[in-house]
């Protein structure tokens, strides 16, 4: 659980670190929007990283980064939702859906070889 807690934390940071200056920095010089993305993305591998460690004694690496990314496009579709004002379409919540179901396949069976 720590390490699905973990990850959803580091993806707040990395997705305000990559879109966050979208709604405000279009007046900063792109050298302050690179910067200040990194000082934000700094603070989303010092959570990454102890995730995906704890996390590797748990799942596979394969399924970490198939937790990882859905993790990612829920905090996006909140983000887009609630802080750059956009839109919720059909089309992106049936993606949503058809990426639920990939996770649903890594998860439900045993991959040969798996480690764990």
């Amino acid at each position: 659980m720590s390490t699905i807690l973990l990850l959803c934390m580091s993806n707040v940071f990395m997705t305000f670190a990559w879109y966050g200056h979208l709604k405000y920095g279009h007046a900063w010089p792109l050298w302050k929007a690179i910067l200040s993305s990194w000082a934000i993305a700094l603070l989303e591998y010092c959570l990454a990283v102890p995730a995906n460690r704890l996390g590797y004694a748990q799942f596979s690496g394969f399924q970490l980064k198939i937790v990882q990314e859905v993790i990612t496009l829920a905090v996006f579709m909140i983000f887009a939702v609630l802080f750059l004002k956009e839109k919720l379409a059909w089309n992106y919540l049936v993606a949503f859906v058809f990426l639920g179901v990939a996770a649903f396949f890594a998860f439900a069976f045993k991959a040969p070889g798996a480690a764990n």
